[in-house]
């Protein structure tokens, strides 16, 4: 029976092919690491290229353990959000470097348009704010400095990755689901098309954009030529969206973080918009035919990079594994601190400009205070979004965790301990990969709706609850607080 679901993640640091049995059960994985490129101080690149063959060898790999295409029911694509890349229609090829979520270079401009006092029109129609973390200003940044798009006229496209992918896989098909439409600024996430305003005011001729579609509609087949047969291409999401499906945070309030690159949290709001005053995002979770639902988001933008910065950038662990025995290894943190804002600091206080800081160090202090301070700032971090998302009148029952970090069991007991609530973890934590097999296996008809899919297709969880007294917790939280101000100020 062809009842397998390839799902294609296309994360920041590398591509992954997983191989789904259509209950959720993972069958296996291939993965190639995608190489970082910084050009310059806050500038985040990637080559498009190295992402589309990493992502065929990775596929074609899958497609052979399950014993051909003939045997997968459909190809489910996630991605890292808001990554921007611009390719020729008539080759595929790349024309130059995507621009990476993490990249900077556009803050000045989203600072001028807050100053010409733009930001309350752009959250009213795309629910996002101005800043450079999201899709729109660096496109239109790219269209006026890089030569060669310019050259390119008529032979240019544009498109977050999913959108680049499925236009390689199917040959020429342009489309960009809704989820990852949501994020580029340029949308408007309540009439569901681009918005010609907010296209204007970025710069972005509308016609370089792919047709925004849903998340498990069937977009095309994959060329036959790829991999020994035409294969449906019908789950897409983006990252984060796909991870809230993966655990299946569908209904109102359900809440899920994802610790990856980054943090990201996003809590369920149903088929209702929801609005902010406390500079969180609102974003469509997914689409399912014509039918949008949306959530609440915070997004953090330094979490996992912080380790790995931690054993690449200052060499202090030899892997990231090790950095939860060195936060074990010591009573508390010494006083020490870090606000980790290597790529500026994320919500709720969207501040582009801001520096990392590791405060509190004295003689006493050790490698192993400063592993615990970089896992304990990603508590911090969850707590600053917990207030927020209550001041916006959704607090959280409990959290669901997935993500690389996740598997850390001291930081998953550690957020239980500052957020005062129960942290559950599937026992598989790819719920991203996950969340795309779901809305594949949901296009593909194996089942009726994707709600029916999540609770077929979702596992066992573990579960963290708080231990740690009143006390320690307030005192901690002052210590972070004033280590923050400083930084903000």
């Amino acid at each position: 029976m062809t009842d397998k679901i390839i799902v294609i993640d296309e994360g920041t640091t590398s591509t992954r092919t997983m191989l789904f049995a259509a209950d959720g059960t993972p069958l296996g994985s291939a993965q190639r690491e995608i190489r970082q490129h910084y050009p310059g101080p806050g500038l985040v690149e990637h080559d498009a290229a190295e992402i589309w063959d990493a992502t065929i060898a990775c596929t074609r790999a899958m497609i052979d353990k399950a014993g051909g295409a003939d045997q997968i029911a459909a190809i489910g694509i996630t991605n890292q959000r808001e990554t921007i890349v611009f390719w020729d229609r008539k080759t595929g090829e790349p024309l130059a470097r995507a621009i990476v979520w993490q990249d900077r270079r556009t803050a000045a401009d989203c600072a001028a348009l807050k100053d010409a006092g733009h930001e309350a029109a752009v959250q009213a129609k795309s629910g996002l704010l101005l800043d450079p973390y999201f899709s729109g200003s660096k496109i239109g940044w790219a269209l006026r400095n890089w030569p060669q798009l310019k050259e390119a006229g008529d032979r240019l496209a544009v498109g977050t990755i999913e959108s680049y992918l499925i236009f390689r896989l199917t040959g020429g098909v342009h489309v960009s689901d809704a989820s990852n439409a949501s994020r580029t600024l340029l949308m408007d996430i309540e009439g569901g098309g681009w918005d010609s305003g907010l296209c204007d005011l970025l710069g972005v001729p509308m016609g370089l954009l792919p047709e925004i579609t849903g998340c498990t509609t069937t977009v095309g087949t994959t060329d036959p030529a790829l991999f020994g047969g035409a294969i449906p291409i019908c789950g897409m999401a983006g990252d984060q969206q796909a991870a809230t499906i993966g655990q299946a945070c569908l209904a109102p309030g359900q809440t899920k973080a994802t610790f990856g690159t980054g943090a990201f949290i996003l809590s369920a709001s149903g088929t209702a918009r929801p609005h902010s005053s406390n500079r969180l995002l609102a974003t469509v979770l997914v689409q399912e035919g014509d039918l949008r639902s949306y959530a609440l988001e915070g997004s953090v933008f330094v979490a996992g990079s912080l380790i790995k910065w931690l054993r690449d950038g200052l060499g202090l662990l030899a892997n990231a594994g090790e950095s939860e025995g060195l936060a074990r290894s010591v009573a508390d943190n010494g006083g020490v601190y870090m606000v980790p804002a290597l790529s500026g600091l994320g919500a709720p206080h969207w501040r582009p400009d801001a520096l990392a800081a590791l405060s509190g160090l004295s003689f006493a202090s050790s490698k192993a205070h400063v592993a615990r301070a970089a896992l304990e700032a990603q508590a911090y971090q969850a707590h600053d979004l917990k207030s927020a998302f209550a001041a916006d009148g959704v607090d959280w029952a409990d959290l669901r965790i997935d993500g690389g970090m996740a598997a850390n069991d001291w930081m998953a007991q550690d957020l239980a301990d500052m957020l005062e609530l129960t942290v559950e973890r599937p026992d598989f934590v790819e719920s991203t990969a996950l969340g795309a097999a779901m809305l594949a296996a949901t296009g593909a008809g194996l089942y009726p709706d994707l709600a029916s899919a999540a609770q077929a297709m979702r596992g066992t969880a573990t579960r963290f609850t708080p231990a740690i007294d009143a006390g320690q917790r307030k005192t901690r939280l002052a210590g972070w607080q004033s280590a923050l101000a400083k930084v903000l100020s």
